[in-house]
């Protein structure tokens, strides 16, 4: 298959939210750069990839929906490779983000945890363990 865009342009995550600053603030917390603010939708870099924020009023003609409520486990959750994770687990700790899986060493060959974000979506810092 020939590429249409770079890698870095596929699959793009964008996730709805209440609050945009909020979860604008939160994820910059957490080590993201802005690259652009549209007031509604926002643009996050993490390296050269990117992942959109947006109300539901970044959105033409739909005026009707609302968000489901927030879940009590991340329905999904992506993954952002670091090289010292537990620098990582530091800083979600110290804003006191919400731990859903603590730091650990899995059997996948990952030195990871989980937190949510403001409206439940899942956020996973991962390092790879020695010797895998």
């Amino acid at each position: 298959m020939n590429r249409y865009v770079d890698s870095t342009e596929q699959l793009v995550t964008e996730i709805f939210v209440k609050n945009i600053r909020e979860s604008t603030n939160f994820y910059r917390r957490l080590g993201f750069d802005l690259l652009r603010d549209g007031g509604d939708f926002v643009e996050l870099i993490w390296e050269d990839h990117r992942f959109f924020l947006a109300e539901i009023s970044a959105l033409q003609g739909i005026d009707s929906v609302q968000l489901p409520p927030r879940p009590k486990f991340p329905v999904a959750n992506v993954r952002v490779m670091v090289a010292d994770v537990d620098h990582y687990w530091k800083v979600a700790n110290d804003i006191g983000a919400e731990i859903i899986i603590p730091i650990g060493d899995r059997y996948y060959g990952l030195r990871d945890f989980t937190i949510a974000d403001p409206d439940g979506f899942g956020i996973r810092f991962a390092s790879t363990l020695s010797g895998t």
